[in-house]
């Protein structure tokens, strides 16, 4: 497999047309959701593509108690005196660039009512602290993430909001493109990354266990970097794989057993 990349962008290999379809929505000022589970590339596609496309990247990982402030900004005391500092969604909007909200699903609900008129044909930002109405400008674009496997009730991206981005849709790689893409980040070879990949398969098609999401690309180049580093494989796959993927011991020593199976 040939994946030539220039030693200056970060890393990613594409799976189809995505790169395509984010460089077309930068273009033409659109706003891109991509949809996929923990550790499968998303993450790395955005950081490649905006060094690809030569623009900052704004990244803004979303948790429970992220709200609409720790976007736009706030004042803050410094040096005696109280002065407007911008959040990284206004600094993006103000100078250029590309702002990545990571897991968007996750932060308050009053950051929708802050997406929505930049996720349409008005593309503003109103700072209500400052009485400012800022236009973005041409080379400002927002990209957000969430894992549809991972919503519950109380924590679902609404159509209203859905419905205002351009959507892609990851999931993890073909076996081939996977060994080839931790082979190339961890240095391991690929004979001996092979393995690692089958396993990873073999849980995600695992059904009956109580497992929240399958073993992440991410996962198995943690795995692989350990095996490089001289570490035995049982060690490594203990560390990144079986103890991040579930506390339950029953489950524990089901994944003992795979690998034993797998490595047999």
């Amino acid at each position: 497999m040939n994946m030539q990349v220039s030693p200056t962008l970060p890393f990613y290999h594409p799976t189809g047309r995505e790169c395509e379809l984010f460089e077309t929505a930068y273009d033409h000022g659109l706003p891109l959701l991509l949809k996929g589970p923990t550790g499968c590339g998303k993450t790395r596609f955005v950081e490649h593509m905006a060094a690809r496309l030569g623009k900052p990247l704004y990244t803004v990982a979303c948790h429970d108690d992220l709200s609409a402030a720790d976007l736009i900004g706030r004042y803050l005391l410094k040096g005696g005196e109280t002065v407007w500092v911008d959040g990284p969604l206004t600094r993006a909007v103000r100078e250029g660039g590309i702002c990545y909200l990571d897991e968007v699903v996750e932060a308050r609900k009053d950051v929708t009512v802050v997406l929505h008129p930049l996720t349409d044909t008005r593309r503003t930002l109103m700072i209500d602290r400052t009485g400012e109405e800022l236009v973005a400008p041409r080379d400002f674009m927002l990209v957000a993430s969430y894992n549809p496997g991972y919503q519950n009730v109380l924590k679902r991206l609404k159509p209203s909001t859905r419905q205002r981005f351009l959507s892609i849709s990851f999931d993890f790689p073909d076996a081939e493109t996977e060994i080839a893409v931790v082979a190339r980040e961890s240095r391991l070879d690929p004979a001996r990354v092979a393995p690692l990949v089958r396993l990873a398969q073999s849980i995600r098609n695992l059904s009956g266990m109580d497992l929240e999401e399958g073993v992440s690309t991410r996962l198995l180049t943690y795995a692989a970097t350990l095996i490089a580093g001289s570490m035995g494989v049982e060690q490594a796959l203990e560390a990144a794989v079986i103890e991040p993927l579930s506390d339950e011991p029953d489950v524990q020593q089901a994944l003992r057993d795979l690998i034993a199976t797998i490595y047999g």
